[in-house]
């Protein structure tokens, strides 16, 4: 491709995505699904303006490993750590119910091989917060009990989702599931995410030292991609997602991680505590420098989703596309809906918890997008999946709306 078309192909793809996640925002609908549909619109399933080039695939790539840094900052380790059982409880139960069945489902009713069931649990099992907080912020419900569950647990299931992927990526890297491969990958992942945000954390105090010296603008978000990317080749040096770099390097920039030793006394402790704990002021000021390139780069990734779908060639008279879709619908929505009456709360409360922690989005998206790139989801399985996420991205927040609109002075919900 010529450079001057390259140009006119990324204007096409940030101004499609941006007109039509405002116009779909506009509607109530959440901005990933405009970004989905834009890819589906000027791809090869409509207009055939766009196409899955290399270098928008890399773009993409960047695209998302930011997205799951800003995802890694919303992180707060120590607020879950003192949310109590219930977020855990709806996390984990939220978690298993919907991969289990999906891969049961795939596997023992499509007969999907074992590979391509493990993907399509796993594209299952991950929440939208971003979603459903958008909407009980705009309902009042913020602050309520039930959301304060929905936001621990799903800050818990963002980190199992992310731990999954990798697993699953391994896997699909290795072409098979052995004991192992289980154990060697946990190794890894377990030791890139322990060391990796502690390094992080270190790196952010040099990072916040030398941008209040600086003269030049620009320097805090240089070194933090820098280092974004950096931690991201080590992952997949270590046989981890590159995404997982990003997310580590979040989690270690983020307010809710913070490394202490002792109280602080001795002169050891008292520099420990300086160079693992980077100012408060730090993560302010890269959010409000940092968010703005996330909301650049991330919509490439969603557009690239729906650009790598040609619809044409999907057969949608196969009654597959629409059992399968069907099927992981009712998977997908039983599955985190139930996971709310797994703990001690009024009915109309666990309902409401269970109905927030429905809506996918992105997180499914990129389990999706990586099974059908590795060649181990079909096309019309793959389209199915795209429907589901779709369904269960857009609909939940009507749902909730009605929800609340219905039940929401009864006292049982108050608070």
């Amino acid at each position: 491709m010529e450079l001057h078309a390259f140009f006119l192909m990324l204007a096409v793809i940030l101004l499609s995505a941006r007109f039509l996640a405002e116009f779909g925002s506009r509607f109530g609908v959440p901005a990933v699904i405009g970004e989905l549909a834009a890819g589906l619109i000027f791809g090869p399933s409509l207009l055939g303006w766009l196409e899955p080039g290399e270098t928008l695939k890399i773009l993409a790539e960047i695209g998302i490993i930011l997205l799951l840094f800003e995802v890694g900052m919303d992180t707060d380790i120590y607020r879950l750590a003192k949310a109590g059982s219930k977020p855990v409880v709806v996390a984990g139960v939220g978690f298993v119910l919907p991969f289990l069945a999906g891969y049961a489902v795939s596997a023992y009713v499509f007969d999907l091989p074992m590979l391509a069931s493990l993907f399509v649990g796993g594209t299952l099992t991950a929440t939208s917060i971003g979603i459903t907080v958008r909407v009980l912020s705009d309902l009042g419900r913020r602050s309520s009990d039930e959301a304060q569950v929905v936001i621990g647990a799903a800050v818990l299931d963002d980190i199992l989702g992310v731990i999954a992927l990798a697993f699953l990526y391994q896997f699909a890297v290795l072409g098979q599931v052995t004991v192992a491969s289980i154990g060697q990958v946990s190794l890894f992942i377990l030791i890139f995410m322990l060391l990796a945000p502690v390094a992080a954390k270190a790196v952010a105090w040099v990072i916040d030292h030398f941008d209040r010296k600086s003269e030049s603008p620009g320097l805090l978000v240089t070194m933090v991609v820098s280092l974004i990317m950096i931690f991201s080749y080590v992952a997949h040096a270590v046989g981890a997602p590159a995404i997982m770099g990003g997310f580590a390097a979040g989690v270690a920039l983020g307010q809710g991680f913070k490394l202490r030793l002792g109280g602080g006394s001795s002169p050891l402790s008292a520099l420990f505590n300086r160079v693992f704990s980077a100012s408060p002021e730090l993560t302010h000021r890269l959010e409000g420098q940092f968010r703005p390139l996330v909301h650049l780069f991330s919509p490439i990734f969603f557009v690239m989703v729906g650009v790598s779908l040609d619809l044409k060639v999907v057969d949608f008279s196969s009654p597959f596309v629409w059992w399968m879709a069907f099927a992981m619908t009712v998977v997908a929505i039983l599955g985190k809906w139930l996971a709310g009456f797994f703990i001690r709360e009024s009915r109309l409360r666990q309902s409401a918890i269970g109905l927030c922690m429905i809506p996918r989005g992105e997180v499914g998206l990129i389990f999706a997008q990586l099974g059908y790139q590795q060649g181990l989801l079909a096309l019309e399985t793959y389209a199915a999946l795209l429907i589901v996420i779709a369904l269960t991205t857009a609909l939940p927040p009507f749902a909730l709306k009605w929800y609340y609109g219905k039940w929401g002075d009864r006292p049982e919900l108050a608070g």
